[in-house]
C-alpha cells in the first residue's frame, strides 16, 4: 500500500497517478487518509500531554505525603486516575483513526510510474519490440536493443494504431489448438469438464509430455539466470492475500476454502514474496531471485465468448514465475533483467512475439508499471498473453513489512518487489501447437527438444 511519506511529499502527484490508473475518487480518498492521520496526531498528542502530567502528579504524590499534605496528595492520587482513564481513551482513538486509514490505504492502488502511458482500456497500451518474425516497414522501428524499448525515449506503437495489415499470416490455413489436441490425443477438454468442470483441461500422453517439457525448460532456464527454485504451498492464508494485493483487489476472483480460511493461489508470486513478509533483510543478500513452478487457480469470473475457447482461459493452469526483492536503487536495473529473461525464453521457443508497456488503465491493482508479453498464433490470427512482468515499488513490501537493512547506515528501509510470468504454460502451447504444425505433425522448437524427448508431435 501507499506510505504515508508518499503522500505527504507528493500528494499532488499521488492523486495524478491515481486518476491515470482511473482510480475513482482518488482525491478524496487521499484527503481522508490525511484527515485520519491528523486525528491520529492529534490523540497521540493529547496522550503525550495527559501522560507527561500523570507522571509529574505521581513523582508528586510521595513529596506531597512526606510533608503532611495528604489531601492534595489525595486529589493528585484522583487526578492521575482520570488521566490514566483518558490516556485509555486517546489509545482506543488512536487505534480506532489507525485502523480506518489502514482499511482505507489497501482499496488504493499503486501509484503508476510517469513512463506509464495515460489510457482507459488495453487499446491504449504501447507495443515496444516487436521479435520472431519479418514484419513490414511500419514496425521496423520496434525491432530495438531492449535498454531503447524499455526506455522514455524508444519507439512505440498503440494498440489502437497497430497496423493490421501487417499481422503475419500463415502461408496455409493452419488448425486451432483445440482440433489438434484431438487429432493428436494431447488434452482432452471433455474429460476435465467431466471429472471437474470448464475450464480444467486433462492432458495425456504426449499432451502431458509437453508440458512437463515447458515446465522443466522453465526452471532450467531460470536456474541458468540465477533464481533459486522454491516449491511453495498453492494454498494461503489470508494474511499472504493481503501482503500482495490480491485482497480485498481479486477476493472473488479467487478460490476460497471457507471452512479452513484459505485460498487456491492464482500464482506463485502469493506465496513466494510472502516468504518474505515481516523480514529484515540484509542489502547485501540482495536482490534475493527466487522461481516457482506452481498451478494456478482463478475463477475468470465473467468471461465467456470465443476467446476463451480451448486453452485461451483456463481456471487451473500450470506457470513458473520469477520473483525478485530489491534495493530501490536497483529495482529498475532488475525490472529490465526479468523482461529480457522472459524475451530470451519466447525467442528461444522461436515464438513471433510483441512487449507492451501498459497503460495506466490496463494495469493491475499493485503494479506501478508492468510490461506484457504476448505470443502471435498463426490459427486464431490473434495475440495471445503470456507473461506480465512488473515492477511493484515499495508497495507491495510496505503491506508485507518486508525490508531491508542499508549496508552503509544500518538504517531499515522499505524493499522494492517485482515478478513476471516466465512463462505461463496454456498460451505457450497453443501457439507452439498452432504455428509448428506441418505435414509431418508438430515441431519441437530446439531448445525444447531435450526436454521432450522428440523433434515431432506425430
Amino acid at each position: 500500500m501507499l506510505t504515508l511519506k508518499q503522500i505527504y511529499d507528493d500528494k499532488a502527484r499521488v492523486i495524478a497517478g491515481l486518476e491515470k490508473k482511473h482510480f475513482a475518487g482518488a482525491t478524496e480518498a487521499i484527503e481522508e487518509v490525511l484527515r485520519l492521520d491528523t486525528e491520529r496526531k492529534a490523540a497521540q498528542q493529547q496522550k503525550d500531554a495527559a501522560a507527561a502530567e500523570m507522571n509529574r502528579l505521581s513523582k508528586s504524590i510521595g513529596a506531597l505525603m512526606a510533608q503532611g499534605k495528604r489531601d492534595e496528595a489525595e486529589a493528585a492520587k484522583t487526578q492521575t486516575g482520570d488521566l490514566k482513564a483518558q490516556i485509555a481513551q486517546y489509545d482506543t482513538q488512536m487505534a480506532a483513526a489507525e485502523e480506518a486509514q489502514t482499511k482505507l490505504l489497501l482499496t488504493i492502488p499503486n501509484v503508476p510510474y510517469d513512463l506509464v502511458p495515460q489510457g482507459a482500456s488495453a487499446e491504449d497500451n504501447l507495443a515496444v519490440k516487436v521479435g520472431g518474425w519479418k514484419f513490414g516497414a511500419a514496425l521496423a522501428a520496434l525491432d530495438q536493443p531492449n535498454e531503447k524499448a524499455f526506455s522514455a525515449e524508444g519507439a512505440a506503437i498503440a494498440l489502437k494504431d497497430w497496423p493490421a495489415a501487417e499481422d503475419p499470416q500463415p502461408a496455409y490455413a493452419k488448425l486451432p489448438h483445440w482440433e489438434l489436441a484431438k487429432k493428436y490425443n494431447l488434452i482432452d477438454f471433455d474429460l476435465g469438464v467431466k471429472i471437474t468442470g470448464a475450464g480444467f483441461p486433462v492432458y495425456t500422453a504426449q499432451g502431458a509430455r509437453l508440458q512437463r517439457a515447458l515446465i522443466n525448460f522453465f526452471l532450467t532456464e531460470a536456474g541458468k539466470a540465477g533464481y533459486i527454485e522454491i516449491m511453495p504451498p498453492a494454498v494461503v492464508n489470508q494474511a499472504s492475500g493481503y501482503g500482495t494485493g490480491q485482497l480485498p483487489d481479486k477476493e472473488g476472483q479467487m478460490y476460497h476454502c471457507e471452512v479452513d480460511d484459505l485460498y487456491l493461489i492464482p500464482t506463485a508470486e502469493v506465496p513466494v514474496t510472502n516468504l518474505y513478509r515481516d523480514e529484515i533483510i540484509d542489502e547485501a543478500q540482495l536482490p534475493i531471485k527466487n522461481c516457482a513452478y506452481t498451478e494456478c487457480f482463478r475463477r475468470e469470473a465473467g468471461s465467456y465468448g470465443k476467446d476463451v475457447r480451448g486453452l485461451n482461459r483456463l481456471h487451473e493452469f500450470s506457470k513458473v514465475e520469477i520473483v525478485r526483492i530489491d534495493t530501490p536503487e536497483h529495482s529498475d536495473a532488475s525490472h529490465k533483467e526479468m523482461l529480457a529473461h522472459v524475451e530470451g525464453l519466447l525467442k528461444k521457443l522461436e515464438l513471433p512475439y510483441r512487449i507492451l508497456r501498459l497503460s495506466g488503465g490496463d494495469m493491475s491493482f499493485t503494479a506501478a508499471i508492468c510490461y506484457d508479453f504476448e505470443v502471435y498464433s498463426e490459427a486464431q490470427h490473434r495475440w495471445l498473453e503470456v507473461s506480465s512482468t512488473s515492477n511493484f515499488d515499495t508497495y507491495q513490501a510496505n503491506r508485507l513489512k518486508c525490508r531491508y537493512r542499508r549496508a552503509e547506515d544500518k538504517k531499515v528501509q522499505i524493499a522494492h518487489t517485482l515478478n513476471g510470468s516466465a512463462l505461463a504454460l496454456p498460451r505457450i502451447v497453443a501457439a507452439l501447437l498452432e504455428n509448428n504444425q506441418c505435414e509431418e505433425g508438430i515441431r519441437i522448437p530446439k531448445a525444447l527438444q531435450p526436454f521432450f524427448g522428440d523433434d515431432m508431435i506425430r
